[in-house]
């Protein structure tokens, strides 16, 4: 089971596309099950799966979060939940 929110930062795509590689080369290898990173009109939207919307709320509001959003030089971003995945399809030899 998975559970997908959306971070959507508004702002200039370009600064936040660049704030978004920051972020993502932070990250430790392999801690990103599903991650996707859309730009919009207003920014970007990123929609992140968790194990489950407990795990995704203690993330998303946590004290690492906005340590992470600061060091990588995002703002705070409107955050929406969009409920548990029941199904995706990845490409052969994709894994998640």
């Amino acid at each position: 089971m998975m559970y997908l929110g959306m971070y959507s930062f508004r702002g200039d795509p370009a600064e936040l596309l660049a704030g978004h590689d920051r972020m993502l080369a932070l990250l430790p290898a392999g801690q990103l099950d599903v991650h996707l990173c859309v730009q919009t009109e207003e920014g970007i939207a990123v929609l992140d799966t968790c194990p489950n919307r407990e795990i995704f709320d203690r993330f998303s509001s946590g004290r690492e979060f906005q340590e992470l959003l600061t060091a990588a030089g995002l703002p705070h971003p409107d955050i929406r939940h969009l409920g548990e995945v029941k199904s995706y399809v990845l490409p052969p030899g994709a894994g998640a």
